[in-house]
């Protein structure tokens, strides 16, 4: 059985990546708004984020709208294909008979 990342399987990491991974591949989204959805102060969520950054799980991108700085967040592809192995491996664990190694 495949261990569970454990970048991602900390509650509020995994929170982040299962609403980004409801994104289309390449959109993001501002900071603020997935602030908002996850109901997590700024301080919280930046510290999950630095850390799937650091992972390569996210990938985060500074511009302006106008005059005013956006800070805007994605699943880079990395990410995606480890959310996708993480919750195969939560499949796994719940019910052993959907391995890949079963046939």
């Amino acid at each position: 059985m495949s261990e569970l990342d454990p970048v991602i399987h900390a509650q509020a990491r995994l929170r982040v990546v299962a609403s980004l991974s409801a994104l289309n591949d390449g959109d993001r989204i501002a900071f603020p708004r997935l602030q908002e959805l996850l109901a997590m102060t700024a301080g919280n969520l930046s510290v999950h984020l630095r850390k799937l950054e650091d992972a390569g799980y996210v990938e985060i991108s500074k511009t302006h709208r106008g005059r005013t700085p956006a800070t805007l967040v994605r699943l880079s592809r990395r990410g995606r294909l480890a959310f996708e192995e993480y919750t195969e491996a939560i499949r796994t664990l719940l019910d052993p008979t959907l391995s890949k190694e079963h046939p």
